[in-house]
């Protein structure tokens, strides 16, 4: 199942929300959103800096990904980013895989 690194920053509305809600009432929307597309929460944490939240998803596949950014963005309460992560053993496929490239100018 696809691992996703997702880091995110609350909006002042979001952040209200938090402060109302506490962090067990919202880590408890979202492993329900990820269950309901068939995934799991592996890590979920708070931070302070530049990000507010950062969670470690795995989900069935990209688009159930980019339904729950989908959602999530269009919400107003959390600008996100969304990152793949790879395991050691498919960066160890890449490498092996042959890719016809040439430099630019070269």
């Amino acid at each position: 199942m696809p691992k996703f690194l997702i880091q995110s920053t609350y909006t002042p509305e979001g952040t209200k929300g938090l402060l109302k809600e506490g962090a067990s009432g919202r880590r408890a929307v979202v492993e329900r959103v990820v269950a309901d597309l068939g995934g799991k929460v592996e890590a979920m944490y708070f931070a302070f800096g530049e990000d507010d939240l950062v969670c470690i998803l795995d989900l069935p596949d990209r688009v159930s990904m980019a339904a729950v950014s989908l959602t999530v963005k269009a919400s107003g309460a959390l600008h996100t980013r969304a990152t793949p992560l790879l395991t050691i053993d498919e960066i160890d496929e890449a490498a092996r895989r042959q890719v016809s490239f040439r430099m630019p100018g070269a």
